[in-house]
């Protein structure tokens, strides 16, 4: 039995991943940053909890004035949970077991999702009253409430304590004089494996022996080069191995002048392609190298650049070069862009 091949992936910003968040949700942060929590009133009188910028049923623009907004909870009522019994650490909120649950604070119409610590599932029931237990140092964030924890009969919700300053001193105890938050960075990190079916293990091989290796259907003359494993006009299993020619012609391409995206990336500027090859019916992936990047250009003739040492490994094709040949005419790659 041939090797079963694993990829393990990982899918990250740099930094972090920064968006603008406009003025309602950033209303709606500011409120959290400094210890409320506050919804937007529709024109029929529901309030929305987390605000938006639209209403959802008549999508009208909502949350632009001062009177459309109204100061909600901070505790509510569980409308639905579910429980967390093996939380992921650094995937969740909590290190321990909780429930993830939808909470209707009161004055509100509409229930916002967050974790309820309440140790075990016996200790949440749907229409429990909840409240949310605050962050000390606030950033204006959802994780400002580290969670809702679930109220006694009689109890009242804690008000949340003033803000400590962050480490570099922005912004007074309470967050009063920083402005309203207007971006918002998170940390984004995917892991990932992917195990190779029966066409991915075929191709990879033919790397490893210098050859790029297609497949297709018995009932069908399309060839995809790298194929999947199913023709993707049928669904049938492209059982039938095709060795591909390792030439073909660019069909589309983007000249990247952004630095930093990968650390595999080459210098900017480079060019990235789409590349049809001869034999095949789809198009491969891959960068053009060995000519300026002003020389590039759709139809131009190119050839794989394969690796001294070579494996069963995408990285066994370095890059694509110009051939020197006449271009493909635009009848054949046409149907390929």
């Amino acid at each position: 039995m041939s090797e079963t091949f694993v990829a393990e992936h990982a899918l990250e910003y740099p930094g972090g991943y920064t968006r603008s968040v406009g003025p309602v949700i950033g209303r709606f942060l500011t409120g959290l940053r400094d210890g409320r929590i506050e919804g937007v009133r529709a024109r029929d009188g529901r309030v929305i909890v987390p605000p938006t910028e639209y209403d959802p049923v008549t999508s009208d623009e909502i949350g632009g004035d001062d009177g459309d907004w109204v100061d909600v909870g901070p505790a509510g009522r569980v409308v639905t949970w579910s429980w967390v019994a093996n939380p992921r650490v650094g995937k969740h909120p909590l290190d321990r077991p909780f429930a993830f649950a939808l909470i209707r604070l009161d004055g509100a119409d509409t229930a916002l999702l967050h974790a309820v610590d309440c140790g075990s599932p016996d200790g949440i029931v749907t229409g429990a009253r909840v409240a949310p237990r605050w962050r000390a140092e606030r950033v204006g964030k959802i994780t400002d409430i580290e969670c809702f924890t679930v109220l006694a009969d009689g109890e009242q919700p804690v008000a949340a304590t003033p803000r400590h300053v962050a480490a570099d001193g922005a912004g007074d105890a309470d967050g009063t004089d920083e402005g309203a938050v207007t971006s918002m960075n998170s940390a984004f990190r995917l892991e990932y494996r992917i195990p190779a079916g029966a066409a991915t293990r075929r191709y990879l091989n033919g790397l490893a022996e210098g050859r790029i290796v297609g497949g297709r259907a018995p009932s069908s003359t399309e060839v995809y080069a790298a194929s999947r494993g199913t023709d993707p006009k049928t669904g049938e299993p492209t059982s039938i191995e095709v060795e591909i020619s390792d030439a073909g012609c660019v069909t589309t391409y983007c000249v990247v002048n952004i630095p930093g995206l990968s650390e595999l990336a080459p210098e900017i500027p480079y060019v990235s392609a789409q590349i049809l090859l001869d034999g095949a019916d789809n198009m491969m992936f891959g960068l053009i190298r060995g000519c300026p990047v002003e020389d590039v250009h759709m139809g131009m003739r190119v050839k794989a650049k394969w690796a001294d040492e070579l494996k069963p490994d995408h990285r066994s094709i370095l890059h694509w070069e110009p051939t020197g040949e006449p271009d493909a005419p635009y009848e054949h790659y046409k149907d390929n862009l």
